[in-house]
This record gives structure tokens, sequence and C-alpha cells, in this order.
């Protein structure tokens, strides 16, 4: 299941970074306040399921409206209180 969950986060970072036009360094200061989050990931760094969380809403938050989201990840459902 981790693997899966990388595997989203780097998916989701690379679509990202191409559609804006972003370094991954960048981007992980961004989304997880640190340059290095998703080259640790692609190092075999674990995470928590609350950085995941927070990650992902991020990216569904910032998310270039000209891109598609990735059909492989569940994209979180907005709340009112989030909005």
């Amino acid at each position: 299941m981790e693997t899966e969950l990388a595997n989203h986060l780097l998916t989701l970072s690379e679509r990202f970074c191409a559609a804006r036009e972003l370094g991954e360094a960048t981007v992980g200061r961004l989304c997880a306040a640190d340059g290095r989050f998703f080259s640790r990931i692609r190092e075999g760094k674990t995470f928590t399921a609350k950085k995941y969380d927070e990650v992902v809403a991020w990216f569904s938050s910032n998310w270039p409206e000209k891109a598609d989201w990735p059909e492989s990840v569940m994209r979180p459902v907005p709340t009112e209180s989030a909005a």
C-alpha cells in the first residue's frame, strides 16, 4: 500500500511540475515544506498518512485548471470548511 501511495505522490509531482514548469524541489517546498520530499520518497524513505493527505490536498487545491488530474490518484473532495 505504501508503495502505491508513494507512486501517487510522485505522479502528482511530475504532472504538476510539467504543467506549471516548476522544479521538483520548488514543488516539494510548496506542498510539504521540504525541497527534498520527492527525492526522499524515490530513495525509499517513508511518510505518514497525515503527510500524504496534506500533500494530496495541497495538489488538489492548487492543481492547474488546464491539466488533467491523474486517474490513478483519488482526488479529495473539498469540504465546506476547506473552501
